[in-house]
């Protein structure tokens, strides 16, 4: 976890296949316990191979108005348990470590943290 503070998140992220490339769709399941409700929620992933940032994808998934997502309008303390499809282009990450940090806001100013994940991804053998 990053330092939003000292207390650990309840969070599960699971995908299967586990990041076959070949797979059309894959099957993820999300479990979280926020510490905040989440009416609007901004996400930022970075990830990063050798010290250089090989991806960077952001996005608003929650406004408060019409959200498609689950976790939208869940509330602190609630447990929020959630299956989705993964569907579309897929990155292909050469054999190596890679440093993952997902941020979540409740603002558009990345002020207000109410989620963040610092993980190790490792890629065993290369896509090709």
């Amino acid at each position: 976890f990053c330092p939003v503070d000292s207390t650990d998140h309840v969070f599960m992220f699971n995908v299967t296949p586990c990041f076959i490339i070949n797979e059309s769709v894959w099957k993820a399941s999300l479990t979280w316990i926020p510490r905040n409700d989440i009416t609007f929620l901004k996400v930022i992933f970075n990830v990063w191979y050798d010290g250089v940032k090989a991806l960077h994808w952001k996005d608003v998934l929650c406004c408060g108005a019409d959200d498609e997502y689950s976790i939208c309008g869940a509330l602190k303390g609630e447990t929020v348990a959630t299956s989705f499809d993964i569907k579309g282009a897929r990155t292909k990450f050469p054999k190596g470590n890679y440093t993952i940090i997902l941020q979540g806001f409740s603002d558009d100013s990345d002020n207000n943290m109410v989620i963040c994940l610092n993980f190790t991804m490792i890629v065993k053998q290369d896509t090709f």
